[in-house]
């Protein structure tokens, strides 16, 4: 049985919809995605009815999935507090403060994709970030703790200094990626630039007054797993039948995707209603710096910057400190 919410931006939103709950028995999971081609492994666990499937496998007699669209780290973060979700997806930003603000009761169960999130712009004035002014406005999904935020720290860091990576937070503004793209596009609101994601990023740079200013790949020195799924520990340990068949379904739903680019694009379309041409959709996923893996790259850079920085207390040691150990025998980093 699926359900499925309508988007949600807001905590008090969050509160008025879900009933806020404890540990409930197995066979009950509640999931959250945002908006992207990075979030395709969950529509596909959606559309294939793969939770369905793993629940069998794994001797479930039945399984109620219910998904949710959740616009930003800090409101997944506050749903999963409140018991309103189980399975969260946010970028390592999101995380990684969560991860520190229960001191470790919150775990990575897989990457989303490596994806290259790019800072875009129509000011055509702006060739780095030297070149931002307080005239500018940057969207993100959430000031300050999304990880676009973060990577736009690191990018700061790298050109101003430390001690400067919050330098450009003050022009920052919090939007859902397809209403910035709208606002960038439009060129009727004080956004002028977006740090983005696939297919947004891509869709804008179509138009000739767009340009791209900076990839993420370019910032963190190459691939990146930008965005994660990640659970409570107590979820796992009191429903590890649930557990396992999201986990499984899971790594189908990315391998699928990694075989099937062309389906994997009319999977996106149908189950987003997007208004994109399939073949459009379809050469993003072909491009040789997206790879949908449970894998994390790049991850334990975020920590350290967030450590250094203040951003978090909780010190890693490794990418494996805030994982679940399902990836453990796996080349992460």
């Amino acid at each position: 049985m699926k359900k499925f919410f309508a988007a949600i931006a807001a905590t008090t939103m969050l509160t008025s919809m879900f009933a806020v709950t404890g540990a409930h028995a197995e066979g009950l999971i509640r999931i959250s995605e945002q908006f992207g081609t990075i979030y395709l492994p969950l529509h596909v666990i959606r559309d294939q009815n793969l939770l369905e499937k793993h629940a069998k496998a794994v001797g479930l007699d039945s399984i109620e999935v219910e998904w949710a669209k959740i616009s930003g780290g800090a409101a997944v973060n506050d749903a999963i507090l409140s018991g309103a979700i189980d399975i969260a997806a946010a970028g390592i930003g999101p995380f990684l403060t969560l991860w520190d603000r229960t001191d470790g009761a919150v775990k990575i169960i897989g990457g989303l994709s490596n994806q290259p999130n790019y800072l875009i712009t129509r000011n055509p004035e702006i060739k780095t970030l030297a070149d931002f002014t307080t005239a500018d406005k940057i969207a993100l999904p959430a000031v300050g703790v999304s990880v676009q935020a973060r990577i736009l720290q690191i990018a700061a860091e790298q050109e101003f200094g430390v001690g400067n990576h919050n330098r450009l937070d003050n022009i920052t503004v919090t939007l859902p990626h397809p209403d910035a793209t709208n606002a960038l596009l439009s060129g009727a609101t004080e956004v002028n630039s977006h740090l983005s994601n696939t297919p947004f990023q891509e869709r804008a740079l179509q138009d000739e007054k767009i340009h791209r200013v900076f990839s993420s790949y370019d910032v963190l020195g190459g691939p990146v797993t930008p965005t994660y799924v990640y659970s409570t520990t107590e979820f796992r340990e009191e429903n590890p039948l649930t557990y396992k068949a999201f986990f499984e379904a899971f790594k189908e739903a990315s391998a699928w995707i990694e075989a099937n680019k062309k389906e994997a694009a009319e999977t996106y379309i149908r189950v987003e209603q997007s208004s994109l041409e399939p073949e459009f959709v379809q050469s993003l996923l072909e491009s040789p710096d997206s790879r949908y893996t449970l894998v994390p790259s790049a991850s334990f850079k975020f920590a350290d910057f967030l450590h250094r920085t203040g951003a978090i207390s909780k010190k890693a040691e490794s990418w494996k400190d805030y994982t679940f150990e399902d990836l453990h025998g796996e080349e992460g980093s």
